[in-house]
């Protein structure tokens, strides 16, 4: 089948953009449709295919506020003529899904999340906004969810990363999700040697679901070391807290550096929401346990006394009282045989197969 694969934006290498690598190993003569594209942030992969973009693309800073474009987004998607591909695939966490297939084409949407500024965590945006972004939010924000809403209506069946999204997509949408994990490169960890330190890991880029605050300040009245690993941390921050001596900033990583300190660090703390997440996936394909907040994908990524703890509210007290859990069962998360085995669920391999079954399932219709 000639396929279209319609990423929302490729400005970064995230999860989003692991999962189109994998696509592209699957379907590796596809185009790829997309907003914005900035060649010098994405892999080798990505670049070597056929990328063709949209009016956003050209618009001043695109590469850096394509965000703030997002209004624009739903009708720019009317630039991607589509009409010769018989499959098209859709990846959405920015709009993606609304475009215009061939009547006869099939189109799945691996929807990573309904966009979350237009749904559950608008107040959370509307809050961090300035007072020109509010302005405009407050004005868009209504029509977007309308657009998103009946944009759903061109998918022929819905995937997703979870079944805490799939919840979401169902309230959303009205439309249920098959879910397909992954997919996270854990075979690359596997035959990392694990050395635990003293000290705690808060890893991937920082933005304020992460609750950066609740493993910092956790740490700092327990007298417990951590690294925080990933760009977005403010200055003044890293300047206040820097001064215990207790935490450290690295800022931005490569992939080396993350095996070495998934290696060392005696626990990863995972203190947010995520609607999945891959590093509790990586840290436990390297050996690594995870002290996590009971919410969100880290319930699914993350196997109970096997793989990592829980704790039941995104206070410092109670990631305290989880960590000390942790450090007088320490010895129980010695095996690495128990996170292979879990960490094999979300692998690149696992999400393949489980995206051909869905493909064949179509095709015996």
């Amino acid at each position: 089948m000639k396929t279209a694969i319609v990423h929302y934006w490729l400005v970064n290498m995230r999860g989003g953009e692991k999962m189109l690598e994998a696509l592209l190993e699957m379907f590796p003569d596809a185009d790829i449709y997309t907003h914005v594209y900035n060649p010098k942030a994405v892999s080798p992969l990505i670049r070597s295919k056929r990328v063709f973009t949209s009016r956003i693309n050209h618009l001043p800073f695109a590469k850096k506020i394509y965000q703030l474009y997002m209004p624009l987004m739903p009708n720019a998607l009317m630039d991607f003529n589509l009409q010769k591909y018989d499959l098209v695939i859709s990846s959405e966490a920015g709009p993606a899904k609304g475009v215009v297939p061939n009547p006869n084409a099939y189109h799945i949407c691996y929807c990573h999340s309904p966009m979350r500024y237009l749904w559950d965590m608008y107040h959370e945006y509307f809050k961090g906004a300035n007072t020109f972004v509010r302005f405009f939010m407050k004005r868009l924000i209504p029509g977007l969810r309308l657009w998103d809403i009946t944009s759903a209506n061109l998918v022929d069946r819905f995937i997703t990363n979870s079944h805490y999204v799939a919840k979401r997509i169902r309230r959303v949408y009205n439309r249920e999700a098959e879910v397909v994990y992954g997919p996270a490169p854990v075979e690359k960890f596997f035959s990392i040697e694990r050395k635990p330190s003293d000290y705690y890991l808060l890893f991937g880029q920082i933005t304020f679901y992460k609750r950066l605050d609740i493993a910092v300040e956790a740490c700092v009245k327990s007298g417990r070391k951590l690294i925080v690993a990933g760009a977005g941390a403010k200055k003044k921050y890293i300047k206040k807290y820097e001064k215990t001596g207790l935490i450290r900033f690295t800022g931005k990583v490569s992939d080396e550096e993350a095996a070495i300190l998934f290696s060392e660090a005696k626990a990863l703390l995972y203190p947010g929401i995520e609607d999945l997440g891959l590093v509790p996936i990586e840290a436990n394909a390297a050996g690594c346990p995870v002290v996590a907040y009971r919410d969100g994908g880290a319930v699914e990524t993350i196997k109970e006394n096997i793989t990592g703890i829980f704790f039941n509210e995104q206070t410092p007290e109670s990631l305290i009282a989880a960590m000390d859990n942790f450090e007088k069962n320490e010895g129980c998360f010695s095996s690495r045989r128990q996170f292979s085995d879990h960490a094999l669920l979300f692998s690149k391999t696992a999400f393949k197969e489980r995206v051909q079954k869905v493909l064949e399932e179509k095709l015996r219709v």
